[in-house]
């Protein structure tokens, strides 16, 4: 077997020379992932700060505030004001995916460069005036995918595009959770078609779906998929979805996600000469494990790698501090949802749908 898997990854392959910074931080939507993920990971960085934080609740600003150490606590409202523009560079997005568009609006106006969590927002449409709302203001849009930066997962896009394991045939991922059975609260934005765009495909299913892209480098030309609406507690939304994209040069990826199926998390991808198996991708930094199958030959590796999420704030902030092109951009998060506008309307007809 001619693939080394590395059981540590210990350099940064975008690694480079970065002067100035760091790269000041408000942090916008104040729900568990923010205080309790990002900004510790903002913490951990060397190239950023967070200086601002902002939520629709003013007492709750304030005592994520006070609890961080940070110096300011913002409104909604108080931030697209423009109230404390000075103490920020750059805006990080982490509210429900509909709200996604003032905010980047309110940034791009503001000269703030823009890091926005996935997907971009709840439509492609509305994703597109994202994107456009930053070319209008000459500021960076960054989609925050954290695969992206997540040093096994860049380690197998290199691998399959360097042709280890031969041509690309197709990929296959899944990423579930039964909220259900785990007894979460049914009411909440993400199970709020106005707020999330859609079910689990917005939430956990575009983690399958971006990670193909990004590992084959190509998009795809048309999708098939099927769709399962929900029962109580899902109105408007699906709780599974199985999708299959097309790719350009033969390959095909098979994806599926759900809210009321048993969990499941990896990404695969099987080429003319092997295949390569990532368990556990999706979680923030959980312990990944890889296997090659070439040869007729079996490779299993426990890897370690450090928080993809301080990966991505740095990557970011080196983007930003130097001329470093940032990816996955704007543009690469609008694709994303206008596949899946077409995902779901091949739910609903039932049909082949060209991008």
């Amino acid at each position: 077997m001619d693939i080394d898997v590395p059981s540590s990854f210990d350099e940064r392959d975008w690694s480079r020379p970065v002067d100035g910074g760091p790269v000041r931080f408000a942090v916008l939507g104040l729900g568990w992932f923010a205080p309790d993920v990002a900004i510790p990971a903002i913490e951990e960085s060397e190239f950023c700060e967070t200086t601002v934080v902002v939520s629709g609740d003013r007492e709750k600003a304030e005592r994520v505030a006070d609890e961080t150490g940070v110096a300011h606590a913002l409104t909604y409202d108080d931030y697209a004001d423009g109230e404390a523009s000075e103490a920020y560079d750059a805006v990080y997005v982490c509210t429900p995916n509909a709200l996604h568009l003032p905010h980047v609006e309110t940034a791009a106006e503001l000269g703030k460069d823009v890091l926005c969590e996935k997907p971009l927002e709840a439509n492609g449409e509305r994703a597109r005036k994202c994107v456009e709302a930053c070319e209008a203001g000459g500021v960076e849009l960054m989609t925050a995918y954290r695969m992206h930066t997540t040093r096994s997962i860049r380690w197998l896009r290199d691998v399959v595009q360097d042709g280890a394991i031969g041509d690309p045939v197709h990929t296959r991922g899944a990423f579930s959770y039964n909220l259900v059975a785990a007894g979460e609260d049914m009411d909440q934005w993400r199970l709020n078609p106005d707020l999330a765009g859609g079910g689990p495909l917005m939430d956990l299913g575009v983690y399958p779906l971006n990670t193909s892209r990004f590992v084959l480098g190509a998009d795809p030309e048309a999708v098939h998929a099927t769709t399962v609406e929900g029962p109580e507690g899902f109105d408007g939304l699906e709780k599974y979805c199985a999708f299959t994209m097309e790719f350009p040069d033969g390959a095909v990826a098979e994806c599926d996600t759900g809210y009321q199926v048993a969990g499941d998390n990896y990404f695969e991808v099987g080429g003319t000469h092997g295949r390569i198996r990532v368990d556990v991708p999706f979680n923030v930094d959980a312990d990944r494990t890889i296997t090659v199958r070439k040869g007729g030959e079996e490779q299993v590796v426990e890897v370690a790698e450090p928080s993809e999420m301080v990966e991505e704030f740095d990557y970011f902030a080196t983007g930003v501090l130097t001329d470093m092109e940032l990816g996955p951009g704007g543009e690469h998060g609008y694709e994303d949802m206008r596949i899946v506008d077409a995902i779901y309307e091949s739910g609903e007809s039932g049909g082949r749908i060209e991008l």
